[in-house]
């Protein structure tokens, strides 16, 4: 029993508190779904005691095998998935609706860090690896979910530079990001085009595409510093602001805590993120390096590009706030990986080691 909390309490204390604070905000903005939210926590819980026990020099050689079966999962969201707003993002399984490329985010980082942890050195395996971590990206992009192909490619891309890969290949890969980027806006979905315009121009359509992020400053604003306390913010209770227990829960947090816990929660991201950053660069070897700074940049980009959102700093995308925002496919991805890193923990404390990034 003491080995099973044998645990890293940065990452588990952090975590809990952020669970808190989203159980606390969904009860109050969407009581209804305060139930299913705490069985997704403590069935993340478990998964999360789970991982953190699993060696994770296991996902070398689970790696061919759960790369298959990501991609086969990928394609049957996009064949047999439900539309919602524009989106097939979901799954009916029984009675539950889960999101695959949220699920797979933590399986996707293991095997791209299983793939990359060999440090490819010719331009074949180099080209072959991108490939690779590329199809998974693209699968998602088509969805279309361009906010988590955002957290896919970020997220991979810090893998392979982490990985070690000659400064020319990763110059390649920059220069031809920057080529496609244009004919990406083709393949972009009408509304996501809107959401583009109405970023740049905030005053676009205020009642229709601009509605959602010009309501999202309001209730932060409505904060104040102390926040009009919990069950008392109007903006979310009145249903001015849309999604308010899923994209936009940030600005619920801030309309009912404040400035103060708005503040609360993005020191406790920056907490979580810099310990897992910090493991990263103690880890025993490239695997646990790999894992570390592919699951903190895939956290970090999400709580980023979030609250950026919310803010107004950045388009509409549909990324949620991790273990804050409502949804059970992004609270047991997020808790997965975090057990992953507790495991990486684990074996930094059995040896610790610096690993340079070179």
């Amino acid at each position: 029993m003491s080995k099973l909390f044998d645990l890293d309490w940065t990452i588990f204390i952090c975590m809990l508190l952020l669970c808190g604070i989203g159980g606390a905000i969904i009860g109050s903005v969407a009581p209804t779904l305060l139930l299913p939210q705490i069985v997704f926590y403590l069935f993340g819980l478990v998964l999360f005691l789970i991982f953190s026990r699993l060696d994770y020099h296991l996902y070398s050689n689970l790696a061919p095998l759960s790369y298959v079966i990501s991609i086969v999962l990928l394609l049957v969201t996009l064949l047999i998935g439900f539309e919602t707003r524009g989106s097939v993002r979901w799954v009916s399984v029984f009675s539950f609706k889960l999101q695959f490329s949220e699920l797979l985010k933590p399986i996707l980082v293991a095997v791209a860090a299983a793939f990359l942890s060999t440090r490819p050195k010719t331009s074949p395996a180099v080209l072959k690896i991108l490939v690779l971590i590329a199809i998974p990206t693209l699968l998602v992009f088509k969805q279309p979910d361009l906010g988590s192909a955002l957290v896919y490619f970020v997220g991979f891309f810090a893998m392979v530079f982490a990985s070690g890969v000659e400064f020319g290949y990763f110059l390649a890969i920059i220069l031809s990001g920057l080529v496609i980027l244009p004919i990406g806006w083709k393949f972009l979905a009408d509304y996501q085009k809107l959401r583009f315009t109405a970023f740049l121009n905030p005053g676009f359509d205020p009642l229709g595409t601009s509605y959602n992020t010009i309501q999202s400053v309001i209730a932060i604003g409505s904060g104040m510093f102390f926040g009009r306390g919990l069950g008392r913010g109007t903006q979310s209770h009145l249903l001015f602001l849309p999604e308010h227990h899923t994209d936009f829960v940030f600005a619920s947090v801030a309309e009912e805590f404040g400035f103060v816990g708005a503040t609360f929660i993005l020191i406790l991201y920056f907490i979580l993120i810099w310990k897992i950053f910090n493991l990263a660069l103690r880890s025993k070897d490239r695997m646990g390096l790999l894992l570390g700074v592919g699951l903190g940049t895939f956290l970090l980009i999400q709580v980023f590009v979030n609250i950026g959102m919310n803010l107004g700093l950045f388009p509409v995308t549909g990324i949620t706030l991790p273990l804050v925002s409502y949804g059970g496919s992004s609270i047991l991805a997020t808790m997965i990986g975090l057990g992953i890193l507790e495991n990486v923990a684990k074996n930094v404390k059995e040896g610790d080691k610096i690993i340079h990034i070179v």
